[in-house]
């Protein structure tokens, strides 16, 4: 089975909300930057006052690798990718394609996730 993620105590409700179909992002509620990985204070302002926020979805490919060789668990090939969202913060995440080949940066991609046992992950699709 591929990997999921172990939550902390600071990115827990982040990945609980993943696993119930719903992205998230952090925003600091002193100075308003968004913000990944959820963490207690904000890398910004170091304030304490950190809120998870609905993200729209949508984001940017900023860049990817196509893997031809796969750990367990994988099948190549496969694309990972570096994705802003449409709030600012970048996240790295699986590309979901049936042509890994095809993937260019600036490509628009939108939130998707997959099932992985009891846990969801964050991946993408190539918006249409």
């Amino acid at each position: 089975m591929k990997p999921v993620p172990t939550s902390t105590p600071d990115t827990r409700e982040w990945f609980d909300r993943i696993d119930a179909g719903e992205l998230t992002v952090p925003r600091c509620t002193a100075c308003a930057s968004f913000f990944l990985y959820p963490r207690s204070s904000c890398p910004r302002c170091g304030a304490r006052s950190v809120e998870l926020v609905p993200a729209a979805g949508d984001g940017v490919l900023l860049s990817f690798v196509v893997n031809h060789r796969a750990p367990a668990g994988f099948e190549a090939p496969y694309a990972l990718g570096v994705v802003r969202l449409a709030e600012g913060p970048h996240l790295t995440a699986l590309i979901r394609t049936d042509r890994p080949e095809s993937l260019e940066v600036d490509a628009a991609v939108r939130v998707a996730f997959e099932e992985r046992g009891e846990r969801r992950v964050v991946c993408f699709e190539v918006a249409e």
